[in-house]
């Protein structure tokens, strides 16, 4: 076990590294700071003092060692637009993004799950074709198409809801059902292939050949064990509730992480492009590592294995 664990939280570590370095080089090849920030006839001397005052006329190697520095106290850097620390900029955009996504969430697990069960014991059906069929078009839609969609139909024409802000519950109902419609297609079919795979196997049919009741074969075997595989894909989407919103975001105007992240991408706001992939990275690391101890506890053998044999 202790193997297991260090294992996962060298992983953990180096994934957030990697992502840490990787988001401090992309950001200093894509463009110069100062000179975006900075107006276009601004005179060279407010140009060169601006980079002297924020550490950009300094080698690469000192940028990265201070970008680490901050890292570890806590800081995270400044806003270039308006000086405020970059953590308590971005903080203040979780709260409005958690307000679509965790909804959201709700229902992808509420739509997702009973789906793919329906069609896994109704294989071959009718009704297993048609929420295959509508699993893989909610999967292949882009969500800004789709939610351009829902605009036209909802706030356009019907005119029932509004079509982009923040001000009411009402404004996120659209931007909930983009994000639930895709991530239930996505459960539906991963719930659907691994309850076939467990009902195929042995030890169900042994319990139905010893006449145990059909819908506690599923509720006692089939289910637990089909529950193992579609864990880990749950997992990568707790792990997105702080990123998974970018594109929603823009296409309804709210004013959550995602949104800031184009934003500040865009005028190369570094220390807040930075915090974002960084809180992201930590998400998805933290969400994933709470996925591997799922599974080592459900599954002892990775836990002797290193965790080498999980199934994705």
């Amino acid at each position: 076990m202790i193997r297991y664990l260090s294992t996962k939280s060298l992983r953990a570590l180096l994934t957030i590294i990697f992502v840490v370095t990787f988001a401090f080089a992309i950001l200093r090849l894509s463009g110069d700071p100062a000179l975006l920030i900075m107006s276009a006839d601004a005179p060279p001397e407010a140009i060169e003092a601006f980079r002297r005052a924020w550490g950009l006329d300094q080698p690469i190697w000192e940028q990265y060692l201070r970008y680490f520095l901050n890292i570890f106290e806590g800081t995270l850097g400044r806003s270039m637009r308006d000086g405020r620390p970059a953590l308590d900029l971005v903080l203040e955009r979780v709260p409005q993004t958690l307000a679509i996504t965790v909804p959201a969430f709700l229902v992808k697990l509420a739509i997702g799950i009973p789906a793919g069960i329906y069609a896994a014991l109704h294989r071959n059906s009718f009704g297993d074709r048609a929420l295959m069929v509508a699993s893989v078009a909610g999967h292949a839609v882009p969500s800004f198409v789709l939610g351009l969609i829902l605009v036209l139909i909802f706030a356009v024409r019907l005119n029932w809801l509004p079509s982009g802000g923040s001000d009411t519950w009402r404004h996120a109902i659209l931007p909930v059902v983009t994000l639930g419609a895709a991530g239930a297609a996505v459960i539906a079919r991963f719930t659907r292939s691994a309850m076939l795979e467990v009902l195929g196997q042995p030890y169900v049919r042994a319990a139905m050949a010893k006449g145990v009741p059909w819908h506690r074969v599923v509720w006692r075997h089939a289910l637990p064990n089909a529950a193992i595989p579609t864990v880990t894909v749950i997992g990568f989407m707790v792990g997105t509730l702080i990123a998974g919103a970018v594109v929603v975001e823009s296409v309804f105007s709210w004013p959550g992480v995602g949104r800031m992240l184009v934003v500040a991408v865009a005028n190369r706001d570094l220390a807040i492009v930075q915090c974002i992939l960084l809180l992201v990275a930590a998400c998805m690391v933290t969400a994933n590592f709470t996925v591997d101890l799922l599974y080592g506890w459900i599954d002892p053998r990775l836990r002797t294995s290193g965790g080498s044999n999980r199934s994705t």
